[in-house]
């Protein structure tokens, strides 16, 4: 087939290259001539695995180019995604101004017949301003579409080329066929491609996002209660996971969820919910739950050290909101560095890979950053982990350990045993669990 992938960020350009892996002729478009350049040039904006030789294999073999020039895109195209960013608005609703732009281009430039797809995240009723937007522009025949994406960042590319299930919503049976003959290579093993109305597969994203959200914030008041009561979240955590109707997925208690979905979901449902009279007061204590996780760190920090940290040093290891990922989005992170500088102390952090993304994203000279590390941890009065990296999980902790002007810990991921850490000398604060003083 021949595909335009409007977007080239996170989703765009995973969805532009795994279709392009799989024979189709994709172009994808973005209005930033800086990053349509870059991507020409094998620079991708982006750290997610396996993502870079994905592209640098399609554009060589001629399946997958880029360009500035939309219209000319989606002219020649047969199936268009729309997947630009729905930045969330003052409110929380989630902002349809990229989305409603790229409708406008479509409907001006679009041949008979041509199958239009949301793939961003949007809220239930966008298909259909999708299809008013285009409408002004156009008489010629065509069909509206919502695929909403899947992604886990850090294993994007799996996920698409691997998916455990891809939902469809359609207006009706005639453009079946076209999604069937497009994720057909996709979902060869089994795992379901769902039909459904639009209305539904728009409010499914949504609600599977907030779904984990609640799990998330649920699991971290139960931390709250394990530290109040002596008990561990971590074998809490076993125990309850272990039945099958549970599962263990999104129950590690830690300091917080962030990143581009999550947060900015849950908050659309929510604005979604109020507009209809709905009360889903549920998730407005999922947000604020989480809200307040963020914060827990610098808590315990201040608890230790007191609430002026003037003249002292802190080492965060972590800047992304999660591991295998440049995205520094809403990271929690970035609420206990703000909270330190606030309080008065100085910061070095380290990153595998979002040192650059958090400089340029809110921090810029405000903090230090380590080369690695082992030497961030150089005269700092403790040690904060913030992101659960692979590295970090076996460090050498007698490096640590001199590196600091004190052996003390502050563990937002629980990547340690409290045992271990007390046997080796060192005050560990880690979350719903045996604080070691």
């Amino acid at each position: 087939m021949d595909i335009a992938v409007v977007g080239t960020g996170y989703v765009g350009l995973v969805v532009g290259a795994c279709l392009a892996e799989t024979g189709n002729h994709v172009v994808g478009a973005d209005i930033d001539e800086s990053k349509i350049q870059g991507l020409r040039e094998g620079q991708i904006p982006i750290y997610e695995p396996g993502l870079d030789l994905l592209i640098s294999r399609n554009v060589a073999e001629k399946r997958l180019r880029f360009t500035t020039d939309i219209g000319a895109a989606v002219l020649e195209s047969e199936v268009i995604f729309i997947a630009v960013g729905t930045p969330p608005d003052e409110d929380g609703s989630a902002d349809l101004q990229h989305v409603l732009d790229v409708a406008r281009v479509i409907g001006q430039s679009m041949t008979e017949g041509a199958v239009v797809i949301t793939k961003s995240t949007v809220p239930v009723g966008t298909a259909q301003r999708v299809r008013d937007e285009i409408e002004k522009q156009t008489d010629r025949t065509f069909h509206v579409c919502s695929n909403p994406e899947f992604l886990k960042e850090g294993a994007a590319v799996d996920d698409f080329m691997r998916p455990d299930r891809v939902v469809c919503g359609i207006e009706d049976d005639q453009v079946r066929p076209v999604l069937e003959e497009l994720y057909e290579p996709f979902v060869r093993t089994g795992n379901p491609l769902i039909f459904m109305d639009i209305a539904s597969a728009e409010l499914t994203k949504y609600a599977a996002n907030a779904m984990l959200a609640t799990r998330i914030s649920f699991m971290n008041q139960i931390a709250e209660l394990c530290e109040a009561t002596g008990a561990d979240v971590t074998v809490v955590r076993q125990g309850v996971g272990s039945d099958p109707r549970i599962g263990q997925s999104f129950l590690f208690a830690g300091a917080g969820y962030g990143g581009s979905c999550f947060p900015k979901d849950v908050r659309a449902l929510i604005k979604t919910a109020d507009d209809l009279a709905v009360d889903l007061s549920i998730l407005k204590n999922v947000h604020e739950m989480n809200e307040r996780q963020k914060g827990l760190l610098t808590a315990k920090v201040m608890a230790r050290f007191g609430t002026d940290l003037s003249g002292r040093q802190f080492t965060i290891w972590g800047l992304s909101f999660k591991p295998e990922t440049d995205d520094v989005r809403e990271a929690p992170a970035l609420t206990v560095i703000e909270e330190l500088l606030e309080a008065g102390a100085s910061v070095v952090a380290h990153d595998p890979q979002a040192m650059e993304t958090a400089r340029s994203f809110q921090l810029g000279d405000r903090i230090a950053f380590g080369e690695d590390a082992y030497s961030a941890c150089e005269g700092s009065d403790a040690l904060i982990v913030a992101t659960e990296w692979l590295q970090y999980r076996r460090p050498d902790w007698d490096i640590v350990r001199d590196a600091l002007r004190a052996p003390i810990v502050f563990d937002g991921r629980n990547l340690f045993k409290p045992s271990r850490m007390r046997a080796m000398g060192f005050a560990y604060y880690s979350i719903g669990r045996e604080q070691v003083e």
